[in-house]
């Protein structure tokens, strides 16, 4: 006996999604039927995988197909699959509520963007409420392939809050999405319209998309496959176009942009398999913040057959933001997620994923310099990661990455380890850099003033995740990399003698200044590194740039308290002023201050900005 209808409310989130659909989305509202197809097309899939195991659920109707037909009377668009289908359960948990944290990127991305924007949708994981960018009512018929026909399930909803969920006889497995469209929705009624964004966004789903042969201006009983229904990487890449190429990129990562690049390739052997890999050219909304279980970028098949989505398997973390295919020959065809983590062979296609999407990274940047300042822009801080997380291919990575430099143009990350190494200057055996949490923080760093009065060129590195970075890079091509903020300078015989006396000479002003600022340092010396600045912060060589550990205490992580150093410029005549100050407050005061200043310009936060200013103003007026 069939259960009784009933009704139930959204799920807050999706009554959020579902307000924002029907009252917001007004640009690319023909997203919904690539969304839509998309989603028909991995309910084939999934059967498809299933019916491995277990043939039956095929019962004799084992050609998957999605039919997409219109009824100009009825003015419905019907979008019809004979997949895996849903039980009751599973309709509720799909389409009434939705767990994943997808949903909520997909609202503070809508909320964040000027102009909101249909294209977005397909990117979260909530493709199917694009159906009410068009529809004023949506009706869901669906059973699953190993139910019988008794039990299934009709859902619908106006999207304003309910929905309505009742038990019905369905004769036939797999899914029906029914679209009764909005008043001025004609458009989307005749049946050219519907091929031509079939033929846009949907071409390469791998099963075929059927319309009706129109007759007298309706749906005849003829059906033609409109989208060619093939998986694309498994063809010659001579008989693919770049606008194949493209195409199938759009309907694989739900983008309406070109991808940027792609690499596509077959390996025989052993072991054999194909890689299609695209670059886009504009990171996702979520990139930052996705977490390692929620990557979609690549998908796993075995001999043409989904197994899933597999991104974490096949990719590091660091290349997330890659999208694309692998085809298996010879992988176990009952695998899982556990197999996967453990299978050896896996881990061979994933270090040649990883190879491909380098080579190809590569060959932007010697080639096409202008597609790769594009990557660069998009993805150089994730790229990073790699330089702590993938110590195989560090020196590879680290050869990729563009920083500013005091010998650069302007803020421009244009300049790479070896146009570094090309001018260094005879003898020079370091690389030299300053982490600042801006690039005017970094170029207007008095650590730098010595550096420039010798003419050595200093990499600039203003991106949060450098300093981080930085701790697993500790040399490139042989050449050490240091920070000019860190240790002590290595100095030549030259300079370390007038080093030695400008210290001796200065021995009364240090002591005074030891005395003055007492605990809030752990040591005042002369500076190798100042030619025009007063006062600047050292570091110790292991001890974490001041920007940083803000960031991080900020963020909440505890963060071990230290007592910098404060180095000099003798010769500066602030610091003659506090040698000649008799006044113990006033020089005091102007201790402190030299103090601050130094921590100002090092990114570290004052420990009492009130104080700060009180003496500030003190010095001031004198």
């Amino acid at each position: 006996m069939n259960a009784p209808a009933e009704t139930r409310k959204f799920e807050a989130e999706v009554a959020q999604v579902l307000h924002l659909v029907t009252h917001s989305l007004y640009s690319h509202k023909e997203i919904f039927l690539r969304e839509l197809i998309s989603n028909a097309s991995d309910a084939c899939d999934k059967l498809r995988f299933e019916s491995i195991a277990k043939p039956e659920l095929l019962a004799g109707d084992g050609e998957l197909r999605i039919d997409v037909s219109w009824d100009p009377d009825a003015r419905t668009i019907t979008v019809r699959d004979n997949g895996v289908g849903m039980s009751r359960d599973e309709v509720v948990a799909n389409i009434g509520t939705i767990a994943s944290s997808g949903t909520r990127r997909f609202l503070e991305a809508m909320s964040a963007e000027q102009k909101t924007d249909a294209r977005l949708i397909g990117q979260f994981g909530v493709g199917f409420y694009s159906a009410f960018v068009v529809a004023d009512r949506v009706t869901v018929l669906s059973r699953r392939a190993d139910l019988p026909a008794s039990e299934g399930v009709k859902w619908e909803s106006d999207g304003k809050g309910e929905y309505s969920l009742e038990q019905v006889d369905l004769a036939e497995r797999g899914t029906a999405v029914i679209l009764h469209l909005k008043a001025d929705e004609d458009e989307f009624l005749k049946p050219w319209t519907l091929k031509s964004l079939i033929t846009r966004y949907s071409d390469h789903v791998a099963f075929p998309i059927r319309l009706p042969l129109e007759k007298d201006g309706k749906p005849g009983d003829e059906w033609e496959t409109v989208n060619a229904a093939s998986a694309l990487w498994t063809k010659p890449k001579s008989e693919i176009s770049d606008e194949d190429y493209q195409s199938f990129y759009k309907s694989l990562g739900h983008d309406f942009n070109d991808a940027l690049a792609w690499t596509h390739n077959r390996v025989e052997g052993s072991q054999s398999f194909t890689t299609l890999l695209y670059i886009p050219a504009q990171p996702p909304f979520d990139l930052m913040m996705g977490g390692r279980d929620e990557r979609k970028g690549l998908k796993l098949y075995i001999k043409r057959v989904f197994i899933m989505d597999a991104a974490e398997e096949l990719l590091p973390n660091y290349l997330r933001f890659v999208r694309g295919v692998v085809d298996a020959d010879d992988l176990p065809l009952n695998v899982s997620r556990e197999i996967l983590q453990q299978n050896r062979q896996l881990e061979r296609i994933k270090a040649a994923c990883v190879k491909r999407v380098l080579d190809l990274i590569e060959k932007l940047a010697r080639d096409e310099p202008e597609k790769f300042t594009t990557f660069y822009k998009a993805f150089g801080n994730t790229l990073k990661e790699g330089i702590a997380e993938d110590a195989t291919n560090r020196e590879r990575i680290a050869k990729l990455l563009r920083f500013a430099s005091t010998k650069g143009e302007g803020s421009a990350q244009s300049v790479s380890f070896d146009d570094y190494i090309g001018r260094m200057a005879v003898g020079q055996d370091t690389i030299w850099y300053i982490t600042a949490d801006s690039h005017a923080a970094a170029i207007g760093s008095p650590q730098l003033e010595a550096f420039k009065a010798k003419g050595i060129e200093v990499l600039l590195m203003s991106d949060r995740i450098d300093e981080w970075m930085l701790g697993s890079l500790n040399e490139y091509a042989g050449k050490k990399l240091k920070n000019v903020a860190k240790g002590e300078l290595a100095l030549d015989e030259a300079d370390k003698k007038q080093q030695e006396e400008a210290s001796k000479a200065a021995e009364p002003l240090l002591k005074k200044l030891k005395e003055l600022l007492g605990d809030r340092v752990s040591d005042v010396r002369v500076s190798a590194r100042l030619t025009d600045s007063p006062s600047c912060l050292a570091l110790s060589d292991y001890e974490m740039a001041p920007h940083l550990a803000r960031l991080l205490r900020e963020a909440g992580h505890d963060m071990p308290e230290s007592k910098p150093t404060l180095e000099i410029n003798p010769q500066h005549t602030l610091l003659k002023r506090v040698e000649a100050e008799a006044d113990l407050g006033k020089a005091g005061d102007l201790a402190n201050l030299l103090l601050e200043q130094a921590e100002i310009a090092a990114g570290a936060p004052l420990p009492d900005p009130a104080a700060f200013v009180q003496r500030m103003n003190r010095v001031l007026l004198g």
